[in-house]
């Protein structure tokens, strides 16, 4: 473990200022706030203080990491975690570097999509589609109390499942095919989702509900370009996330980048004012964190620029803007999206109330995750 990453003007623990204040928003700069809307991939088994990705959680104030296994523009294994105590060791040293504590994300979902792999000596998990198949509420109570147990054990606080998308179509290649959905019936993934996100929450850790508004109908991937559903999506794939949203259960949801003409002739989900505002906060009434699915997957590097897809992100309603930096990689993304957001505020082209609702959102949940804890 790497101790004392931080310099001493950088060593007051914030957490009890996230626990105690009811407006955190006059105790932080604009680069704080700023920081906090980012969650960045990096490679490395291993921090040092000369690491990139502990420069920026110091001097840009980080919000949050996603780790992964598998690195795929090199393509080559052992990215973030090769051993369970590797990872219990990495989590804790990225920790010891962040004044505000960070969100430590992975997608662990169950089966095919887990990043935690029996391989490298993390227990064996069940997808989502079989545990729907199974339909036994009390199975999936203890197959997500061991992956969350998993989760915590290893200090990850932040798991990007369970998914709502109904299983509309399961030859759908990121969706479908991948076993991510409980069932095509709305109540089934309501009840599956219940268990598993009430199994998290016993173990310490928050779960960020996708693909909003529903990617289960899709006939393409969004990893590779723009996805359009138009003539596939239904209304009732909305269904699992009001459910989970009026039961208090969606800590927090990700946007899908999928394309419906009757929602935004312009713009996918994640940067849709319609979608993300008007949809999901306004229709559906969620009041907490949106994370962005990653900004740099086909359906948005192919057809926005980044600075472009900054702007309309933050405008739409979105709080945490994901660079996973596994389709490609740029080591110094969290820099470049910090620059581009000072400098849309420069320009008016997103305004500071924007960032405080966001910031306020952000630290609300990172108080929840302190409580959990």
């Amino acid at each position: 473990m790497i101790l004392n990453l931080k310099p001493e003007d950088e060593s007051v623990d914030l957490s009890q200022k996230i626990r105690n204040s009811d407006d955190v928003t006059r105790d932080y700069t604009i680069e704080q706030k700023i920081g906090q809307m980012l969650m960045v991939g990096f490679r490395g088994l291993s921090i040092e203080k000369e690491s990139i990705i502990v420069n920026h959680i110091i001097k840009l104030h980080l919000g949050g990491v996603i780790l992964f296994d598998y690195d795929v523009p090199t393509q080559k294994e052992l990215r973030n975690i090769r051993s369970p105590q590797q990872l219990a060791d990495l989590t804790t040293a990225l920790q010891e570097a962040a004044s505000v504590p960070l969100f430590i994300g992975v997608d662990q979902e169950g089966g095919e999509i887990a990043r935690l792999k029996p391989k490298n000596g993390f227990a064996a998990t069940v997808s989502h589609r079989r545990l729907g198949e199974r339909d036994c509420l009390s199975m999936t109570r203890s197959k997500s109390e061991e992956l969350a147990q998993t989760l915590a054990r290893t200090g990850v606080n932040l798991n990007f499942a369970p998914c709502g998308d109904l299983d509309k179509n399961p030859q759908n290649p990121v969706i479908g095919a991948k076993e991510r959905s409980f069932s095509h019936q709305p109540h089934k993934v309501v009840a599956h989702a219940v268990e598993f996100i009430k199994a998290h929450h016993r173990q310490g850790v928050l779960c960020v509900l996708k693909h909003f508004p529903g990617h289960g109908s899709s006939r393409q991937d969004s990893h590779l370009g723009m996805v359009d559903v138009t003539e596939t999506w239904g209304e009732e794939e909305l269904i699992p996330y009001e459910k989970l949203i009026d039961l208090g259960l969606a800590d927090a949801i990700m946007t899908a980048h999928v394309f419906h003409k009757e929602w935004d002739e312009n713009h996918p989900a994640t940067l849709s004012h319609p979608v993300v505002t008007k949809m999901l906060r306004e229709k559906l009434h969620f009041t907490g964190v949106v994370f962005s699915d990653d900004l740099q997957m086909g359906a948005i590097a192919s057809h926005f620029g980044a600075e472009a897809a900054i702007e309309a992100a933050i405008n739409a309603g979105v709080d945490v803007l994901m660079f996973a930096n596994n389709s490609s990689y740029d080591e110094n993304i969290a820099e470049k999206a910090a620059l581009v957001i000072k400098k849309l505020l420069a320009l008016n082209k997103i305004t500071q109330n924007r960032i405080d609702d966001s910031f306020r959102r952000i630290m609300t949940l990172k108080k929840k995750l302190l409580q959990v804890c």
